[in-house]
């Protein structure tokens, strides 16, 4: 497969209902594959000044993690609007009635809110609250700190890795997982220098460095090494702490502890995962190897109409001075 990359683009993107979201520099673009053919939309980004604090290294981790959350919710109810109508699943009574007492754009606003913390919410509790009560329970008989987190990130791990197993075998998610296969094809084809066609995309490997997966794979391993540091000096600086190990006490405020550090974990993780997706020498491409094999689970590949939605959103999402995309 063809994958020699003249440069390194910031443009990425997301899988949606029968379409594909490109993130631009100065523009996201949405494209559907509608009844009578590609549906697009361009929504123009707020561009934070270059000195902003917003733009600070490890800053800036969290907030475009939860900007791209935000983004990624709306993107998904456009697309679901945007779909033909067969596609489409009747509204229920309850969104009737909050639409009619809120207003279009309130309860649009509402349900982006709602879908953005559930999601949160939901991944905090499957992947990070789960496995710590469940670690938690081992420090009866383990008194070593790093051996316990070592336990919990194991955990965590096996069970981020047996949720995506499930989610890839449901068979509404392959054809997004193909769509996303779309996506990384089709940059991957802009990064190499070749013409955006469907042939030369067809070419390309569907998995790529900087996916959302891997980035989620970085922050399983950054929070076991984050949580052991970090836990180790609470209780060095908190001696009556260590005294209540096994009690507890002990697990709840270790538990929100780790839940008040999770911030600086996707702080870190993003700083890696740019790193990584920025260079490609030995040391990044084995940082970056288990995200990839992952990928095999979260993408497939895409047929030809597919492709054609990924050029046409890429397309759209270029900046308007060429190489200013360029990361």
């Amino acid at each position: 497969m063809t994958n020699q990359e003249q440069f390194k683009t910031s443009i990425g993107g997301q899988a949606l209902i029968e379409g594909i979201l490109m993130r631009g520099p100065e523009k996201d673009a949405i494209v559907i594959r509608g009844k009578e053919g590609l549906i697009t939309e361009l929504t123009d980004r707020k561009i934070r000044p270059k000195n902003s604090i917003l733009s600070w290294p490890l800053i800036r981790g969290a907030v475009n993690f939860f900007d791209a959350q935000v983004c990624g919710v709306k993107a998904l109810m456009r697309s679901a609007n945007l779909i033909p109508e067969e596609l489409q699943e009747e509204p229920s009574k309850l969104d009737l009635w909050l639409e009619k007492k809120l207003g279009d754009k309130k309860f649009q606003e509402l349900i982006v809110s709602f879908a953005v913390f559930m999601g949160l919410a939901l991944s905090v509790l499957l992947f990070f609250l789960l496995p710590m009560v469940i670690g938690s329970f081992f420090d009866r008989w383990i008194n070593n700190m790093l051996l316990l987190n070592l336990i919990e990130g194991m955990i965590r791990i096996v069970i981020f890795g047996a949720y995506m197993l499930l989610v890839s075998r449901m068979p509404d998610m392959k054809r997004v997982f193909a769509y996303h296969g779309a996506e990384h094809k089709t940059i991957r084809c802009y990064e190499a220098g070749l013409p955006l066609t469907v042939e030369n995309v067809r070419k390309q490997t569907r998995l790529h460095p900087r996916c959302g997966t891997s980035f989620l794979l970085v922050v399983m391993v950054i929070s076991i090494l984050l949580f052991s540091v970090a836990s180790t000096i609470l209780v060095s600086f908190i001696p009556a702490l260590g005294e209540m190990h096994g009690s507890f006490l002990y697990r709840l405020t270790m538990i929100v502890f780790k839940l008040l550090l999770l911030p600086i974990v996707v702080a870190i993780s993003y700083e890696i995962n740019r790193f990584a997706g920025r260079h490609n020498n030995r040391f990044c491409r084995i940082l970056t190897g288990p995200g990839m094999w992952l990928q095999k689970l979260t993408t497939n590949e895409p047929d030809d109409d597919m492709l054609e939605v990924g050029i046409a959103a890429l397309e759209a999402a270029l900046p308007t001075q060429e190489g200013t995309d360029r990361w």
